[in-house]
This record gives structure tokens, sequence and C-alpha cells, in this order.
């Protein structure tokens, strides 16, 4: 889905097929059938952005053989789809019964990630719509914390100067220009746009940049405005930014509230958890600046015994989606992503023109509230499609045919 901004500039929406994860070419093909094209149809329109998620398969695939790379640029346009945007973070596995802490793997000390990284690349300007001359890649921010010393640190930050170069190449040769986001998370080497700030500047190169994922930055308590402003200043290239939402617990010290979070403790995703008990006072689904962050690595853990404080309000890493908030007690961080819209495309120029709704959690949902068959899942990503598109829409931008 494509906007015109008040400045002219156009804004794309998209959603990430990381919802219907696909190790090789031929799964990323049936996808589009299956359930991409079944989503353009239900929102009534002759073209629909996707966030393609590629498995290092598929995208080995495809960078090695030119005529599958036209191949899947015919099959997109055949079904009404367009990439301008990948999710590049997750390597492999992404459909795995269990994920957790692989999703992580291989970080960027390690050569697998940048060679990964240069191949999506590659693959993205071959797909990019005629009439779009820049893509975006979002990745793994640096690495998870734990092994992550000063060695490994200077060599992934040798790694993305690379990649830099290999994208200024890139550049010159296609005319298209690639940039790739750094997409902070909670538990990783840079968990909040703040942390992201100092390495980013380090490398200093306008193609690598930062994905701002609002389930990530509201699970960390960052406050949209103060983020975006402090980024903005820093000259930190906003290259993306993906629409989500995260679980919000309001009285975490209440047996009802513990139980219906405990309905989200699933085995296949990783859902860090996190507190500020210095707030005072916090709205429910609000977005105050945390001073005092505490978590645990998974949703689990935070509610064994007093393994995190519960005086406070607790934010889970779960990705709900936009459009149906948790029933109560819980409910969900969806006016930290109004927030940050606001930010990122309400104002005099975008901050990023590239959006991506990424709901990958649909099947981890408790049993009774996950869609049963594909449609109710194509019904259920239309749905948040549409929130997202009357949010801009509200915004002052116009939908494009």
């Amino acid at each position: 889905m494509r906007f015109r901004h008040p400045d002219g500039s156009t804004v794309h929406l998209a959603y990430c097929t990381n919802v219907h994860p696909a190790e090789t070419l031929d799964g990323v093909l049936a996808q589009l059938r299956d359930h991409c094209e079944p989503v353009r149809r239900r929102l009534g329109r002759d073209r629909l952005g996707i966030g393609l998620w590629l498995a290092k398969d598929a995208a080995h695939a495809l960078v090695t053989d030119p005529s599958a790379l036209r191949g899947l640029r015919t099959e997109l346009d055949r079904r009404g789809l367009e990439v301008v945007t990948l999710n590049g973070f997750p390597y492999e596995g992404f459909g795995a019964k269990e994920v957790k802490y692989r999703v992580y793997k291989p970080d960027w000390a390690d050569p697998e990630r940048l060679d990964h990284t240069t191949a999506l690349a590659r693959v993205l300007a071959g797909l990019l719509p005629d009439d779009a001359t820049e893509g975006t890649v979002s990745t793994l921010p640096l690495a998870w914390r734990t092994a992550y010393d000063d060695d490994r640190a200077a060599r992934a930050h040798e790694a993305l100067t690379t990649l830099a170069e290999r994208l200024d190449a890139l550049y010159e040769l296609t005319g298209r220009s690639i940039r790739v986001g750094l997409e902070p998370e909670p538990g990783c080497t840079i968990e909040t746009t703040a942390d992201a700030i100092g390495p980013l500047t380090a490398i200093g190169h306008d193609r690598i940049g930062i994905c701002v994922d609002t389930c990530h930055l509201a699970t960390s308590f960052e406050d949209p405005h103060t983020a975006m402003d402090a980024l903005t200043r820093a000259h930190v290239p906003i290259v993306k930014s993906q629409l989500s939402a995260a679980l919000h617990a309001e009285h975490p010290h209440l047996p009802d509230v513990r139980e219906a979070l405990a309905a989200f403790d699933e085995p296949r995703f990783l859902h860090q958890t996190r507190t500020s008990p210095t707030l005072t006072s916090v709205r429910a689904g609000g977005a105050p600046i945390s001073a005092g962050l505490r978590g645990t690595d998974d949703l689990g853990e935070a509610l064994a015994g007093d393994a995190l404080p519960d005086a406070s309000p607790w934010r889970a890493h779960f990705h709900v989606p936009l459009h149906a908030a948790p029933a109560a007690p819980l409910t969900s961080t969806l006016p930290v992503l109004r927030a940050a819209l606001t930010r990122l495309v309400g104002g005099a120029h975008p901050l990023t023109r590239h959006l991506e709704v990424e709901t990958y959690t649909w099947q981890a949902l408790p049993p009774e509230l996950r869609p049963r068959g594909r449609a109710q899942l194509a019904e259920g990503i239309a749905a948040e499609l549409a929130l997202a598109r009357d949010l801009l829409t509200d915004l002052g931008l116009k939908e494009l045919p």
C-alpha cells in the first residue's frame, strides 16, 4: 500500500511475511499464493506491499540464480504484490517449534551474518518496483547480550562497515539504494534506540541506520517522541519502522492478571518482559521514559516467584494483533504505536518512508485467540493493515491507488 505524504513523497506500508515462514524459494512462492494475495483481495487493493522474510536457503537460491530472481519478481507482479523492504533479522528456522534464543544466531560478529545480509540487499535490488529506487532491510541489533565482548564488538563493527561499502558498490552497479537498519530489541546488545546511537554514529554511514519496532520500543518503556528526537539529533537515519504492539499488564501483582499473562507464556518465541519500578505512574498502554528498567528474558521467568518486581506495570515482548487488544485485565501498547507513528510520518517530512506491520505471533496466541485456518489469518492481517491505513490517513497522508 502506498500513501502520499503532504510533502509529496511516497510512504510505503507492507506486512511482514515471517507470520507464515518458509525456508525455501518454493515455500516463498507458495506463501504469495496462499496468504499474501488473499490478504490483498480482502483489502480490495490492486497492489499490496509485503515485507518478505527470506531464510538463508531461499536467499541463496535467489542470489545465485538470476532466472529464479526474475521468476519471483514476475510472480509478485502477477499477484499484485510489491516489495520494497525485507526482514533480515531471522536467519533460518523461524518456523521451528522452538525458536527462542536461536533467532539471534548468527550475529554480526559471525561472517555468515554479513554474507546473508549482502545477499538480501542484492536480491532486494532486483525485486524493487520499477518506480522505486530505495529498499530497506531490517537486521539483528548486533547480538544477544551474553558472550558479547570487545573482540566480538570490533568484528561486528568491521562487518557493518564492510556492508556499507558493499551497499555503495551495489548502488553504483544498479542505481538502487539499499539501506540496512539495526532493530533494537530487549535483551540484545542494542536493547533501546538510545543504545543504537553510539554504534551507528561510530559507523557513520547513511546506508546503515535503525529500524524502529514499536513493540520493542514499548516493551523497553521508551517514549517515542524522546527516542525520535534523540535519533534525529544524532543524525541516525530511521530506515524503516515495524508497526507492532506489546502486551501490557497494569497490575501484575494481582492473581487474575498473572493468570491472564500465563496464557501468553508459550514455548516457541522469547517474550522478554520488562518493568520500570522507579516510575510513579503509568497510563495503561502509555509510554513513560524509563529510569530503572528491570527485566527477564522470558515471560515465564517473570511469572515465577519474585524474579521481577510487580508493583509497577509489566510489558512483554509479545506482538499482539494491532486491531484486537487482549481482553481485560490485559491490554496492548497500541497508544505507543500511535505516538510513534505521529512522530515518524506526522511532521512536515517523514522520518522514514517504509512501514511494516509485523505481527508474527498469530499462531502463538492463546488457543482461543488463534485464527482457524488461512481465511481467518488473512482476515486478521487485513484488519491490521486497515487499522494502520486509518492511522496514516488520520495524519494527513493520502492512500494511493
